[in-house]
């Protein structure tokens, strides 16, 4: 099926930093399928493989450049890698993640920042050292991956709330700075999908209750949302967080 002419990614190149939770390989499938080059980065594990498989069934470059998003020296080497051998970067997914469930007063501090690190650092640190490149281009599109949590609560959850707000925020609040420069920064948040299972049987009971869908989500579903926030398609959209989440929050 042709794609509409704003929807094509063709002669962008994307950047996607791997997750843990198995949706890196469905999301830069998706880029792929509409024309980009994808460079995956991350921690080294078998989704970036797969991912970059799923790239080069569609006929695409893939890149894979081994990074900890935690980390602003790895982060900034990342960038300069997928300019210096793709030549530049067009788009860039935040997609990387780290979750628990536990009741507050049990969380430490390790704990904390480790989920900290992995959801809001590393998207400020991979916004920053991207979006360096796309303000000298003047041009460029980000999407980060969120969750429902940045909107409500949920039992033994603070932690992952918190993080998830704070992406939000920086969605936004990046969107507004840059909003004269060329690029558009936007999210996608996130509900419950097939390749997570929550935490405790208490938070089973609750997802199962409020998804008025009546089934998980699954990767796939996002992709043409994330090819359109990815594209020109959305040239007027920025500063928002679509909410994926089979009316869990319509249901709210």
């Amino acid at each position: 099926m042709p794609i509409p002419q704003e929807w094509d990614l063709t002669g962008k190149v994307a950047i996607i930093t791997a997750d843990r939770r198995g949706w890196t390989p469905t999301l830069a499938s998706a880029l792929a399928e509409a024309g980009a080059d994808v460079a995956i980065a991350g921690k080294d594990n078998s989704d970036m493989g797969e991912a970059a498989k799923a790239v080069e069934a569609h006929g695409r470059k893939a890149l894979l450049v081994p990074t900890d998003p935690t980390n602003a020296g790895q982060v900034e080497a990342m960038a300069a890698q997928v300019e210096s051998d793709m030549g530049k970067i067009d788009i860039l997914v935040n997609n990387a993640h780290a979750d628990f469930g536990k009741p507050f007063v049990e969380v430490t501090e390790d704990e904390w920042q480790t989920l900290m690190d992995f959801n809001v650092k590393s998207t400020f640190l991979c916004c920053q050292a991207v979006g360096r490149r796309m303000l000298a281009r003047g041009s460029g599109h980000i999407v980060n991956i969120g969750s429902g949590l940045a909107v409500r609560g949920l039992w033994n959850s603070v932690a992952a709330c918190a993080a998830q707000g704070a992406i939000q925020q920086l969605t936004m609040a990046l969107a507004l700075e840059w909003s004269r420069e060329g690029i558009r920064v936007n999210g996608i948040g996130a509900g419950w999908f097939s390749t997570e299972e929550p935490n405790e049987e208490s938070q089973r009971e609750l997802l199962v209750r409020y998804l008025p869908s009546r089934r998980k989500g699954h990767p796939r579903d996002m992709a043409g949302l994330l090819v359109y926030l990815a594209s020109d398609a959305c040239d007027f959209v920025t500063g928002q967080m679509v909410f994926m989440d089979g009316g869990a929050l319509a249901h709210a």
